[in-house]
């Protein structure tokens, strides 16, 4: 063997040696000569280009390769700006991210490291790329900043309409995907119906959106009966879509350039409220992933629809509320009137001792609880309702308290108060009043007899505070705000066998708000309530001001 032959030889095996270990590597390696044409490129990238393994590299590259890469930000990234090409010309390119998207693989990002190969004399012979497929780790930090996204959009949005735009094309950004659709069911036919949608692509969306799903049919209509997931990886190849309406719907989807969609149930932990529709322009495989992403998706859409829907059954059910008491309380002023009025005449007519005086008068006391009762009710539905505005002026807290503790006819308990000469806040004094009395003869009412109520009133400058203590009953902790809702009393009051409507506190609540201030309930230890209530000195100027 000659030695030119065997250098040959030599150089033959180490060259099949150096081809068989790039083919053996996972990541991704090309080379270029010093003008920039490819002399290698290994199995694994070709694969990602869709190329065969043992084929001739293309001599029109820019072309048969070029056109499928994307920047970091999925715009098209010319061959020339390649990490190959910027190595070629000198530079050296440290994990720069590219897309690649070919037609009818999945779409990928690499993290690509390139470098100029130079002698050792110095002169550049061409250039090396090394890529690494870091798809799933992008995708993770993409679906972080999609649920961020998706709260953004769902805390900033009055309506899950409004919302729904931005929540969508958070979530085809994030998955690269072509499009979504949202669907709600109507709370009161039950269908399934389109709230709204995003197309994220150039597609033609003249009978693709907007569908009505027909139930346990297709993607939509199989979560829509099932409430669990469904995924079809590759719509053209789905034998389970056999009814007319589904094969519809898959030639729809084959036109509009769609192979891949996933569906996810919206619920808010009980019950569907919806489903999540998402298509891809490729083939996905990473099934469990991203169902796990619109699964989360779908639960914050879910949780924001049932608390939009609880919001409103709730203002339905204030203004039904309302309507009623209004409607109760004029209708009941009237003869509430004449039955008092009527008790009282007959009342006279009997003698001091006489049997029938005590019925009537009882009849006359009863209708006289229930006129308050009325008055109340027809008090509170204008305050909420705004029909009735405050009268601020300047007052002094001192001298209402002083006033409300001399008009209180609790004998079997003792008041003591603590309060500075003169305590001057914005306030509406008849209203005020009413604040402290319903305090002081709840605190009186739930006490047991000789027991004391203390009355304290001190300021910071800003806020006045008044607080009323009693030795009585308390109230259960988990309750302390129920206790300010209409009608609503205590467990233990209940149980106590002391009258009440449940109103006084619940009135004294809205003064309160109205002014600006604060009320609440606390322990008063070992034993009792503390009432807290805190007011501004001074109202906003721009709180209407208007005699009742």
């Amino acid at each position: 063997m000659t030695g030119s032959k065997a250098v040959e030889e030599r150089a033959d095996h180490n060259a099949s040696f150096l081809n068989a270990l790039l083919d053996s590597l996972s990541v991704g390696v090309v080379a270029c000569d010093a003008a920039g044409g490819l002399v290698v490129m290994n199995r694994a990238l070709r694969e990602v280009y869709g190329l065969p393994a043992t084929s001739d590299l293309p001599t029109d590259y820019a072309t048969a390769i070029g056109r499928f890469l994307y920047d970091s930000d999925n715009k098209p990234l010319p061959w020339r700006s390649a990490p190959l090409m910027r190595a070629c010309a000198g530079e050296y390119v440290r994990d720069t991210d590219i897309f690649i998207a070919v037609p009818g693989h999945r779409n990928r990002t690499f993290s690509v490291t390139a470098q100029p190969i130079v002698t050792p004399d110095g002169r550049r012979t061409g250039a090396v790329a090394v890529s690494h497929e870091v798809t799933a780790v992008r995708r993770v930090e993409r679906f972080r900043a999609c649920h961020e996204a998706v709260e953004l959009a769902l805390k900033s949005a009055a309506s899950i309409a409004d919302a729904t735009p931005s929540v969508l094309q958070a979530v085809v950004t994030t998955l690269g995907w072509s499009a979504a659709e949202l669907y709600l069911v109507d709370e009161i036919t039950g269908q399934l119906h389109t709230v709204g949608h995003w197309n994220g692509t150039a597609m033609d969306i003249e009978d693709f959106f907007g569908h009505t799903p027909v139930k346990g049919a297709g993607a939509t209509g199989r979560v829509w009966k099932t409430g669990q997931p469904f995924w079809i990886r590759e719509i053209g190849e789905a034998t389970m879509l056999r009814s007319p309406f589904e094969r519809e719907r898959v030639e729809i989807c084959l036109r509009s350039g769609i192979h891949s969609v996933l569906a996810v149930p919206v619920s808010d932990g009980r019950s569907l409220l919806g489903v999540l529709t998402c298509y891809a322009g490729a083939a996905e495989h990473h099934e469990d992933m991203l169902t796990v992403l619109l699964d989360g998706v779908a639960a914050q859409i879910g949780i924001f629809v049932a608390l939009r829907r609880a919001e409103e059954l709730s203002r339905q059910l204030g203004r039904m509320q309302d309507d009623f008491i209004s409607l109760v309380g004029h209708e009941l002023r009237t003869p509430l009137t004449a039955i008092t009025a009527y008790a009282g005449m007959l009342a006279d007519d009997y003698s001091e001792d006489d049997e029938g005086r005590a019925m009537v008068q009882s009849i006359e006391r009863n209708a006289a609880e229930l006129q308050t009762i009325v008055a109340t009710l027809l008090d509170l539905a204008g305050l909420d309702s705004g029909h009735l505005n405050l009268n601020i002026r300047r007052v002094d807290l001192t001298t209402i308290i002083a006033e409300c503790e001399a008009a209180s006819h609790h004998h079997d308990v003792r008041f003591h108060t603590d309060m500075p000469d003169a305590v001057t806040i914005d306030g509406d004094p008849d209203r005020l009043r009413q604040v402290v009395q319903d305090l002081l003869d709840n605190a009186a009412k739930y006490s047991p007899g000789g027991s004391d109520v203390h009355v304290s009133l001190e300021t910071d400058g800003q806020m006045a505070e008044l607080c009323v203590s009693d030795e009585g009953i308390g109230t259960p902790r988990d309750e302390r705000e129920r206790v300010f809702d209409r009608f609503y009393r205590g467990s233990n009051v209940r149980h106590h066998g002391t009258n009440g409507s449940g109103l006084g506190l619940s009135r004294a609540r809205t003064i309160v708000h109205l002014h600006g201030g604060t009320i609440q309930l606390l322990d008063n230890e070992p034993t009792g309530t503390v009432a807290v209530v805190r007011l501004p000195h001074e109202q906003d100027a721009a709180l209407t001001v208007r005699r009742l």
